[in-house]
């Protein structure tokens, strides 16, 4: 059983059966566990328009969160003291994901002079307010654009730890 295997079984031990249609998708980094579920969808009245449905679909959201908040606490609590990560929650609603807490973790990294103009030309054009945001800008632009190419590229790593929980153990 690979690690998200092992998260997605710990979290469904915890969860509520009717919190949400399905098992939630378990997204995992060092520092992270998103937990994302997909809601039951919403009774709507016939033939309301998109403005009508996009209030309808915020509230649910917003009922649910604040309904389910006490008992999301804590599982993550627990969460976070098995796993020594922070665990973070989000739902999709009609077809929206909506995050109710992420972390915003620093990373570092060394840039060239042509990479810290891209990042300078960003912030002076006003789409971003300091390197920082504007190096963050540039990283969901790309995922959003090469969501395939990162989703091969997950799935790859997923058999790579795979197989390698498949082989041998560290010779001792």
């Amino acid at each position: 059983m690979d690690a998200e295997q092992q998260f997605q079984a710990w979290f469904a031990g915890r969860l509520p059966d009717d919190w949400f249609t399905g098992p939630p998708e378990i997204v995992l980094d060092r520092e992270e566990i998103a937990v994302v579920g997909t809601l039951p969808p919403p009774a709507l009245a016939e033939g309301i328009g998109d403005l009508e449905r996009a209030a309808v679909v915020e509230g649910y959201v917003e009922r649910f969160r604040e309904e389910t908040r006490e008992r999301r606490i804590d599982i993550a609590r627990e969460a976070e003291h098995r796993f020594r990560r922070k665990v973070s929650w989000g739902v999709v609603a009609e077809g929206e994901t909506v995050m109710f807490t992420t972390l915003s973790v620093p990373v570092m990294t060394r840039l060239r002079q042509p990479e810290r103009q891209v990042l300078d030309t960003l912030v002076a054009a006003g789409v971003a307010r300091s390197r920082s945001d504007a190096l963050a800008w540039c990283v969901r632009l790309v995922g959003r654009h090469t969501d395939t190419w990162l989703a091969d590229l997950r799935d790859a790593l997923k058999h790579v730890d795979r197989v390698r929980s498949a082989g041998p153990g560290p010779l001792d």
